[in-house]
């Protein structure tokens, strides 16, 4: 297995109808988040299923991959690191690590980012310093401040909450919608464990917080409590 049977692969699975949508889907068009990303329109599962195939591919074929013009297969690429990483112990984790950060200029939607940060990044930090994710909430790159956050997501599955919370409040102010659902989503996902420690961030910032980011944050909430946040009446 190499990375051109991989490529022969997705050609083989690829699908023109559902590939135009997908580019639409993901905003590839001129001056949107995704432009110029190519799609062969392949169904998540299908790229699970490739990526299962060529679970030992090597490194050097994975760089190849990564770097693809073909969204699906830097999707599959992510996924084969991911399956790596879950089966290997600290030296090779280690390498699979230092190799996302390396090609995280190829981790450039959002898809992309969710389905891999936390379980690289995330799942590589939970025991360590976590400085890395402040520096990448501050990047100009959006997927990188999404990378940020998602990858805090890990910590909030083991009941940690500092690293999300502090990562929340340096993005309170960032100007694209993705991040504002990324933020709500993870400040969500921390009210499911610990509803005091979302309510204590949330009646802090509720009020300067972007709408979308307020919106997913409180989605769960009683309907009666989710307007009173909504009208700023908390």
């Amino acid at each position: 297995m190499n990375y051109l049977k991989l490529q022969q692969a997705v050609k083989a699975h690829s699908n023109k109808e559902l590939g135009i949508f997908l580019q639409r889907f993901f905003k590839t068009g001129k001056g949107e988040y995704g432009e110029g990303d190519r799609f062969a329109g392949l169904k998540v599962p299908v790229s699970r299923k490739i990526a299962n195939q060529f679970k030992d591919l090597t490194f050097p074929d994975l760089q190849k991959i990564i770097k693809s013009k073909i969204h699906e297969e830097r999707l599959i690429a992510l996924f084969i690191l991911v399956a790596k990483f879950k089966k290997s112990k600290d030296k090779e984790r280690e390498e699979i690590f230092k190799f996302y950060l390396k090609n995280i200029r190829y981790v450039n939607n959002w898809d992309l980012v969710d389905l891999s940060a936390e379980k690289i990044i995330g799942a590589y930090l939970k025991d360590k310093d976590t400085k890395l994710l402040f520096e990448l909430a501050k990047s100009e790159n959006i997927w990188e401040r999404r990378i940020a956050i998602m990858s805090s997501f890990h910590f909030i599955k083991a009941h940690q909450f500092a690293a999300t919370l502090k990562i929340s409040e340096m993005l309170l102010k960032d100007k694209h919608d993705l991040i504002h659902k990324a933020v709500g989503w993870m400040l969500r996902e921390i009210g499911k464990r610990d509803i005091l420690a979302e309510e204590i961030f949330l009646q802090k910032y509720y009020k300067i917080m972007p709408r979308t980011m307020l919106r997913y944050a409180i989605e769960k909430f009683p309907e009666n409590k989710r307007l009173d946040y909504l009208k700023g009446n908390m």
